[in-house]
């Protein structure tokens, strides 16, 4: 039995949800899904969607919104109307360039005000190159170690830390007291695979393509899924959420399901 709620970053199915958004939000409440976090909301209602999730009997703890959006005036309104209490930067480009860093820096400065202005919480969520090192120290732990934790809070994406060749148990407990969501993500590192990391934010295939890398659900992968589950109760995490960027093997409500029943399939 789970002793943390588990949500599903919506992410992981989007074109689903395109063709039938109140359909799939229902399957992933059969597929025993406690919650949801929202990949943005683009042109929807908020309290719409809010009263759709109430009705089905999922949470909507938290939200992906890119800074172009949340910088806007009211933005980050609309994710408190939606029902959330933290709302999330799901990637930010940083180009190897330090002057790019300290522009990051005074954005997240700036959101992370106008969140807690709303009663919420601005989250960072990581991929694999905030771990590149600025003066011998990760990009990753600048970000945190400049905005306080009483404005600034971590979404560790265990896949990437990992992918960073880094350490997601110990990064959970580098950041006990400030990890509340934890995505817990899966994935593969093999000759011949095709698959691409984040190649939907931007990075070109080219780049990546000898990688050998391929998105699974969580227990199919090489993460020590169990061990991260436990640093993420032991960090005061307050939800686990899976999020599978990509599913090139099935279809995405198929591996979504085989998540939670693996998370489901032990004591925790």
């Amino acid at each position: 039995m789970a002793t943390l709620p588990i949500g599903l970053q919506l992410y992981s199915v989007r074109e689903e949800l395109e063709q039938d958004f109140v359909g799939t939000l229902k399957a992933v409440k059969e597929m025993g899904y406690d919650g949801v976090e929202m990949a943005g909301l683009g042109h929807k209602d908020p309290l719409e969607v809010k009263k759709i999730l109430e009705e089905i009997g999922l949470v909507c703890m938290s939200s992906h919104a890119p800074t172009d959006e949340l910088i806007k005036d009211g933005a980050i309104a609309r994710y408190k109307a939606l029902g959330c209490d933290y709302v999330v930067i799901p990637w930010m480009s940083y180009g190897g360039h330090n002057q790019r860093l300290q522009e990051n820096l005074e954005l997240i400065r700036t959101l992370a005000d106008k969140a807690h202005e709303e009663g919420l919480m601005l989250l960072y969520h990581n991929h694999d190159f905030e771990f590149k090192k600025v003066d011998d120290k990760c990009v990753l732990d600048i970000i945190y170690d400049t905005v306080p934790a009483d404005r600034l809070q971590t979404q560790l994406d265990t896949c990437w830390v990992n992918f960073a060749s880094f350490s997601p148990v110990e990064y959970l407990n580098k950041y006990a007291g400030r990890s509340p969501l934890v995505h817990i993500k899966d994935y593969w590192e093999a000759e011949g695979n095709t698959g691409v990391p984040y190649d939907l934010i931007g990075k070109s295939r080219e780049d990546r393509e000898n990688e050998g890398f391929i998105f699974k659900p969580v227990g199919q992968g090489i993460q020590d899924v169990p061990a991260i589950l436990e640093a993420s109760k032991a960090a005061g995490a307050k939800w686990v959420i899976v999020e599978q960027d990509e599913s090139p093997e099935r279809p995405a409500l198929e591996s979504a399901k085989m998540s939670i029943d693996y998370l489901r399939s032990f004591e925790w």
